[in-house]
């Protein structure tokens, strides 16, 4: 499971930097891709990757501002164009439909595969066997969320050494166990699988928060995140334009991180008033509250 940036500017694109997209890879986990927001040119960077929009089951927006979801409809269309027939979900604000119909509607661009889309509020919005995922509504000056997406325990190795002992040879049988809360074998034994696991392995959890100003309210939903995707439209020095303008700063971010006690920040939306000596510059700072963090940058990819 890794994230890969395809964007992380804030506002509009700029030579370095293009607007919000992010990909929660899940190729080994479910076979396919998740996104977060989907700005202008999105599909170009997906051009520059080894990312198939074919595998796209889900997109999440995070709010309807344009550099949020103004490459969404062109990416919708294209991967129709492509061959994709496996549906998609897409979350996101009230809005999110009538945007993304009024938009397939004008251009006459018919989809070839089914999109489920869901305007979603706070609490549960998804739930399987694999992942829960839950949405936090966030103070933005429009509706805006932050996602919590927490993968489920996993079931512990199989130990085939227990199985062994009892009498029960390899072969299928050892998957059909491990698939099964119990198996009964030929003879009548029943053999549960809790006996012959070991311990489960413990789940990730990936937040990702839209545009938002710094509230403590937020530490409980982010709280022991593996990874937290968090904005950084502005410097520490820039508090007061942060709030006029309903951001956060990067120091209000790593502040953030470390009463949630995440495992690890990525600072995301990134305005372009600030160069790379900046860049270095806020990152000191904010190493100095949350050591492991990093200000990402276009095409970066983090293993969570």
């Amino acid at each position: 499971m890794h994230l890969y940036f395809l964007g992380t500017g804030a506002g509009v694109p700029s030579k370095k930097r293009n607007v919000s997209s992010y990909i929660l890879d899940l190729s080994q986990e479910r076979g396919s891709i998740w996104m977060f927001d989907c700005g202008e040119a999105t599909q170009h960077q997906i051009l520059h990757t080894t990312i198939k929009p074919g595998k796209l089951e889900k997109i999440f927006i995070t709010h309807l501002h344009g550099d949020h979801i103004f490459g969404l409809p062109g990416l919708l269309g294209s991967r129709s164009f492509q061959g994709g027939r496996t549906p998609v979900d897409l979350y996101g604000p009230a809005g999110i439909k009538p945007f993304v119909h009024t938009a397939l509607s004008i251009s006459k661009t018919r989809l070839q595969y089914r999109l489920n889309i869901h305007e979603i509020d706070e609490g549960l919005i998804y739930e399987d066997e694999q992942f829960t995922i839950k949405a936090k509504r966030l103070d933005h000056g429009i509706a805006s969320f932050a996602y919590r997406i927490i993968e489920k325990d996993k079931i512990g190795q199989l130990q085939p050494e227990k199985l062994k002992e009892a009498g029960i040879p390899p072969g299928p049988i050892y998957q059909k166990i491990k698939e099964n809360p119990s198996v009964t074998l030929e003879d009548g034994t029943v053999i549960y699988r809790k006996d012959v696991v070991g311990p489960s392995k413990k789940g990730k959890i990936i937040t990702v928060f839209g545009d938002t100003r710094y509230h403590d309210e937020y530490i409980s939903f982010a709280r022991d995140s593996d990874v937290l995707v968090y904005e950084s439209t502005f410097g520490p020095e820039d508090l007061k334009l942060a709030y006029d303008y309903f951001h956060s700063t990067a120091l209000q971010a790593a502040e953030l991180a470390k009463k949630a006690s995440v495992k690890k920040l990525i600072l995301t939306h990134i305005s372009s008033r600030y160069q790379d000596g900046d860049i270095e510059r806020i990152s000191n700072q904010i190493k100095g509250v949350f050591p492991n963090s990093i200000i990402t940058h276009d095409f970066k990819r983090v293993d969570v």
